[in-house]
């Protein structure tokens, strides 16, 4: 058996987390050989509800689980961790403006950046979940000079597995017959789902999904609208977010990460380099491969004119959010020393 590695939820007594733990103590996340220990971190009125949880892990009688922390104290709960999962953030109510989001946010990923910083492992993989969550991995980045940029991602899995979803239901073959498809920018209403590379298996053959499909205004109209609103869609049907996919989509973020991909292409938001004329810096969703902790952006795909509108259209978001965050990050004179800008 390997030597157990820390693994933090943060949010950990929400319903997300609650549906996540089973996939990372049954091995599905970080290899079947591989033990556990969990930091589960919530805020103090939560406690109870994770004492409940600890005790269920308990009882489930995981043989990779090693042990758990369950804590109000974020310095207890990042000291010494592997590998983030951040879930908790400030939710928008009701009436509540994008920069009054964005500064509530940056509050708590910064001083959870901060934190990391100082007692994580100096190699921690992150990965954010709570939104915005491009642009809250990239405060926490900022405020983690110790750590490598490229450790710090948000998750865009979920959407690239609606989007594979929609085109297996919509061909009729098994989700894992859909390979390629590919979510671009930010995590958010403007995010570009795309298909344009990606392949599906029908018959026994390989076909481009453009071709398979048919049917251009429907994969340019209506699947693009369905896989960008489909998170509304779930909380509209059953007033409560999408957690069960949720889950699962972080526990495929994280097993390809660090076990890898198998050569084939997934999609991570993760610090831009540049590809395909985005900002560099930018936490941006592109097409990746992943193997042993690292992913390399594919380089070389064709884009047309009808898809680089749509990637530059979620970078400007991106860059607005960055924008006004980083307005309210240099109003504290400590995260700016702190901060790689």
């Amino acid at each position: 058996m390997s030597k157990p590695i820390k693994v933090c939820v943060t949010g950990a007594a929400g319903q997300i987390a609650y549906s996540l733990l089973p996939h990372i103590c049954l091995g599905r996340t970080f290899g079947p050989d591989q033990r556990i220990i969990l930091h589960l971190l919530d805020i103090e009125r939560a406690q109870p509800a994770l004492e409940g949880v600890k005790m269920e892990l308990q009882d489930c009688g995981f043989d990779l689980l090693v042990d758990v922390l369950v804590t109000a104290d974020t310095n207890a709960a990042f000291s010494g961790i592997d590998v983030c999962v951040m879930l908790g953030a400030f939710p928008r109510g009701p009436g509540m403006e994008r920069k009054d989001l964005l500064q509530k946010n940056c509050n708590i990923f910064k001083v959870q950046g901060r934190l990391l910083n100082e007692v994580a492992s100096k190699n921690v993989k992150v990965v954010v979940v709570g939104n915005p969550a491009n642009t809250n991995s990239w405060v926490a980045q900022q405020c983690a000079p110790n750590i490598p940029a490229e450790n710090f991602t948000a998750l865009t899995r979920l959407d690239a597995n609606r989007a594979q979803s929609q085109i297996a239901m919509r061909m009729r073959v098994p989700a894992s017959a859909v390979t390629g498809a590919t979510i671009w920018g930010n995590h958010s209403s403007t995010q570009y789902p795309d298909v344009s590379f990606a392949k599906v298996k029908v018959g026994g053959v390989d076909k481009d999904v453009m071709e398979a499909v048919g049917d251009t205004p429907w994969l340019h109209g209506e699947f693009i609208k369905t896989v960008q609103l489909r998170g509304a869609a779930i909380i509209k049907a059953r007033k409560l977010s999408s957690a069960m996919s949720a889950a699962k989509a972080i526990s495929d973020h994280l097993h390809d990460w660090i076990v890898g991909s198998g050569g084939r292409v997934v999609s991570m938001g993760v610090p831009s380099d540049g590809s395909y004329g985005v900002e560099k810096g930018l936490i941006y969703s592109f097409p990746v491969v992943t193997q042993g902790g690292s992913y390399k952006i594919v380089q070389g795909i064709k884009v047309n004119s009808f898809s680089k509108a749509l990637m530059d259209a979620t970078e400007k978001e991106l860059v607005q959010e960055r924008d006004m965050t980083r307005a309210l990050l240099f109003k504290d004179a400590d995260a700016i020393a702190r901060a790689k800008l």
